[in-house]
């Protein structure tokens, strides 16, 4: 696969084999990571990255765009068939780009936004200070119920009504639990505001069916295409087929410039493969992997935020276990397992520490581990955070870790021969 790379740049090369033998010998956990299949790494490096475009199929701003227009049209109608939307646009380049072309669509400098706190499970493009958005339009947000470490829809009832915003907001980067899309698409027809969803984490998790689709009750649904969706680092957005027109202009010429055709294939790709049984057992043994973790876990000591999980990740809060997020983070990595810091809701500590740690299942579920493995995982994270500063401990959790990612491999042997 990198014959040409290998003669003209040696060194990048090399490179990219240690990154490829990190991820090989890694137990990869961060929640927002999957393993591309092989396909989706050959769309995305195919001639279609050679085609410059904008526009929509059928009206492009330059010539040679036939084979392109088939491409967009194949992929948008393979999008919609498997999300049951209405519409789809599927030019946005990530997650954050997705959003993005949903604010440009609706909203106007100084327009009201309500979305979930950050440290609570947000994300940084719904509001946070330190994104670019925060500038332009003025946002509140709603939070969880500190008992429960649920979303507090009472609350955030409350604060729409009391706020009046022209978008509200759900979905998380790091919020375990299901949300109640019915009951958040209520309140924002109660006030007058459209409602956008952003199932990024969840994308391939509702794709499967595993858990409900926010489809039926958004005006818009942005989402990546990575994650749990495990295609090619891009983005899509769906919606109302009555906000069509307004979405596709809101994404060109009003969020993004040309295209990326290559990614785009490799979404058309995915998106037929999303719709195989083999998707969906993958999907359904992840939130299996994922309980099952949240449970061992929880035997050993930790806290997990809201009592569990109904997706893809946790969050463990590691003030039982007298660490830090970013220690723990630090302490897994130096073993072979990969996970990040993660603030919990009402976080004493600062986002560049804090007392917990996101885990997902997502890409060792894509390696065929199951329940035993989790259980194993879970014994070698309670003995790194029992002693994290023990050479000798680090040692023997690392060369257990080593052990058992090897009996999965992270692509079948000889893909990657020359």
């Amino acid at each position: 696969m990198l014959k040409v790379t290998r003669q003209t740049d040696p060194v990048l090369a090399g490179l990219l084999d240690e990154e490829l033998s990190r991820q090989e010998h890694n137990i990869e956990m961060i929640a927002s990571e999957s393993t591309a299949p092989l396909a989706v790494m050959e769309l995305t490096g195919s001639v279609f990255t050679n085609k410059t475009l904008e526009g929509y199929p059928g009206n492009r701003f330059q010539a040679g765009s036939e084979v392109a227009d088939k491409v967009e049209r194949l992929a948008v109608e393979r999008a919609m068939d498997l999300f049951h939307a209405e519409h789809a646009n599927i030019q946005t380049y990530s997650g954050s780009t997705a959003n993005y072309s949903v604010y440009a669509s609706i909203l106007k400098p100084g327009d009201k936004v309500l979305s979930m706190r950050l440290d609570q499970g947000g994300h940084l493009t719904h509001g946070s200070p330190a994104n670019w958005v925060s500038r332009f339009y003025h946002f509140d947000f709603y939070a969880m119920d500190p008992e429960t470490e649920l979303i507090d829809y009472d609350k955030l009832e409350e604060k729409a009504k009391e706020f009046q915003p022209k978008l509200i907001v759900a979905g998380a980067s790091s919020y375990s639990r299901l949300i109640d899309y019915k009951r958040i698409g209520e309140i924002a027809q109660e006030v007058g505001a459209y409602f956008m969803v952003d199932m990024a984490h969840v994308a391939g998790l509702v794709a499967a069916e595993v858990i409900p689709s926010p489809i039926p009750y958004a005006d818009f649904v942005s989402s990546s295409t990575t994650k749990t969706f495990c295609s090619a680092r891009s983005g899509m957005v769906f919606c109302k087929e009555k906000y069509a027109k307004m979405l596709d202009k809101g994404t060109f010429p009003g969020a993004i410039g040309s295209i990326q055709l290559h990614t785009m294939a490799a979404k058309c790709w995915s998106f037929r493969y999303a719709k195989t049984e083999e998707f969906r057992a993958t999907m359904q043994q992840v939130v299996k992997n994922a309980q099952c973790l949240a449970e061992e876990l929880t035997k050993y000591g930790f806290r997990i935020v809201s009592g569990g999980t109904d997706n893809h990740l946790l969050v463990a809060d590691l003030r039982s276990k007298h660490i830090n997020g970013r220690d723990f983070q630090n302490a897994l990595d130096s073993v072979g397992i990969t996970v990040n810091k993660n603030m919990i809701p009402f976080d004493p500590e600062k986002p560049s520490v804090t007392s917990g740690v996101r885990i997902g299942t997502t890409a060792v579920t894509q390696r065929h581990l199951k329940e035993p493995e989790m259980k194993r995982i879970a014994a070698i994270m309670n003995r790194v955070a029992e002693a994290p500063s023990d050479e000798a401990n680090l040692a023997a959790c690392r060369k257990d870790a080593q052990e058992l990612i090897a009996a999965f491999p992270l692509y079948p042997a000889g893909s990657f021969d020359d």
